[in-house]
């Protein structure tokens, strides 16, 4: 991307429409450190009228009450969309985020398009009414849509996640104000555009690019019904207690510090290749990034070997370039804190096996060698506290009982991996992790299965038919005994989906 992007307008309630304030965000590319782009900066006063135009779509409008079939229409026309731009929505989140091309054609951009047909699959194959037999009498159980959803971004992966909120809460028959995250608003106006051009009714989704002030101003609105928020640990604590004061519902989907565990009857070359992509994967901006491995001490001098050739085969620089592999941090901030991270670990006594700066030759942009440390302990800072950027740790263990008590050692629980050349070992060893995902001889988040975490790691579910019913109230309706209404669920118990 080398044409500088700007947009005037708010898209409130399906129109763009002039911001009520003058307040602008400049977007600045982190292999340049030029501004490549400016959007207004949602205020208070157009959280208000972007609440109320989804309230009113959602108490009077037409799209909760559509037959499912209709709504499905409208966002197969979104996903549609989405898929026929999927190279230019990924060319500009990497332009604003740094995250590889090569890594965002998929993640960014058809990665996104999955999660929107697999919801609205699970959403076909749910139905909004089914019968029961109660202790008392008959019941008819409903699935009604939550109301107004407040969904929040970040900027590491954008649209991956406005697809893990959106698609539900539109298809549940939800109404949405999305506020994605100020260092990657542009690609919001790529998806206002194709809802828009889908056929959404007005009122029933909003995009308001806006800091952390006016996302709380959000989160505690009355006019709110559920929060659905991806972020830090502290980011979230605090969404969680403000939205605690009106009892508003919350998902949340926090940090990581996941664990890859290489059993001592591993192939190494094979873990590490496969471990390689998931440690620093979007320049290790991600938060089930496997950024500890654990190694068996027998082995550790081959792991270490292997995975530090690893790291310094992989190709650092411009995230625009299909070649490379690491390309530089959102912000200076997170340069500036992987940095910190890095000299911290000198001071704590873990052994440097690669990277530990500035690449050589980048003298601008916000970059980070992929940093590979060794010798460390888990209690190090390095080794429990989520860094959000190229710098991975690798934990000798004894037997395998050590393993699983410092790969669970940590106040997160998001995701992590086995590596053994037992299937049935490795997955009798995941079952002993207290973590919401986990892989055996792989890597991988599947939209058929519920994405979220144990412990700081979050609340609530995201994927699957566990994320889809996070936006759906459940209503139990008592009838007369031998009461049984027109069109009433038949033996099987289901009504159907409309």
């Amino acid at each position: 991307m080398t044409d500088f992007v700007e947009h005037g307008k708010l898209f409130v309630g399906g129109r763009l429409t002039d911001p009520l304030s003058t307040a602008t965000i400049e977007v600045v590319s982190p292999h340049s450190e030029e501004i490549i782009g400016r959007v207004p900066h949602a205020s208070p006063a157009d959280v208000d009228r972007a609440v109320a135009a989804a309230r009113r779509a959602f108490d009077e409008g037409p799209w909760p009450r559509l037959p499912l079939d209709e709504r499905i229409a409208v966002v197969t026309r979104i996903k549609d969309g989405i898929a026929a731009r999927h190279e230019e929505i990924a060319r500009l989140i990497s332009a604003q985020n740094g995250s590889p091309y090569s890594w965002s054609v998929f993640a960014q951009g058809l990665g996104p398009v999955l999660v929107w047909d697999t919801f609205i699959g699970i959403a076909r194959g749910m139905p909004q009414e089914e019968s029961r037999a109660g202790v008392l009498g008959p019941l008819l159980v409903r699935r009604e849509p939550v109301g107004v959803v407040a969904a929040i971004l970040p900027w590491n992966v954008p649209q991956f996640i406005a697809a893990a909120k959106l698609a539900p809460a539109l298809l549940a028959g939800c109404t949405v104000v999305l506020k994605p995250s100020p260092e990657a608003p542009l690609d919001s106006y790529l998806l206002a555009e194709i809802a828009q051009e889908a056929g959404l009714p007005e009122g029933v989704l909003s995009v308001l690019p806006a800091d952390r002030e006016t996302g709380e101003y959000l989160v505690g609105h009355p006019g709110v019904d559920k929060v659905s928020f991806t972020g830090s640990v502290a980011a979230g604590r605090r969404v969680m207690e403000v939205a605690s004061r009106r009892l508003t519902r919350v998902t949340l989907e926090l940090g990581g510090k996941s664990a890859a565990v290489i059993l001592p009857d591993a192939d190494i070359a094979t873990a590490v290749a496969g471990i390689t992509p998931a440690a620093w994967m979007n320049n290790g901006q991600a938060c089930v990034a496997q950024t500890r491995i654990l190694a068996p001490r027998e082995r550790y001098d081959e792991v270490a070997d292997a995975l530090t050739a690893a790291a310094r085969d992989l190709v650092v620089g411009d995230p625009l370039d299909p070649a490379t592999q690491v390309g530089p941090l959102v912000a200076r901030r997170q340069q500036r804190r992987s940095l910190d991270y890095i000299e911290l670990g000198h001071k704590e006594g873990a052994r440097l096996l690669t990277g530990g700066g500035r690449p050589a030759g980048r003298e601008r942009g916000w970059y980070v060698e992929p940093t590979l440390f060794g010798e460390v302990d888990n209690a190090m800072r390095i080794a429990r506290e989520e860094i959000f950027g190229p710098v991975v740790c690798l934990l000798p263990y004894g037997d395998e009982e050590e393993a699983v008590r410092i790969a669970d050692d940590s106040e997160y629980g998001l995701s992590g991996s086995v590596w053994t050349a037992d299937p049935e070992r490795g997955i009798a060893f995941a079952r002993r992790i207290r973590t919401g995902t986990y892989s055996v001889n792989t890597f991988g988040l599947d939209m058929r299965g519920p994405f979220g975490g144990y412990k700081n790691s979050g609340l609530g579910r995201e994927m699957g038919p566990e994320g889809y019913a996070e936006y759906l109230e459940h209503k139990t309706i008592h009838l007369p005994a031998g009461y049984e209404a027109e069109g009433a669920p038949g033996a099987d118990g289901v009504k159907g989906a409309d």
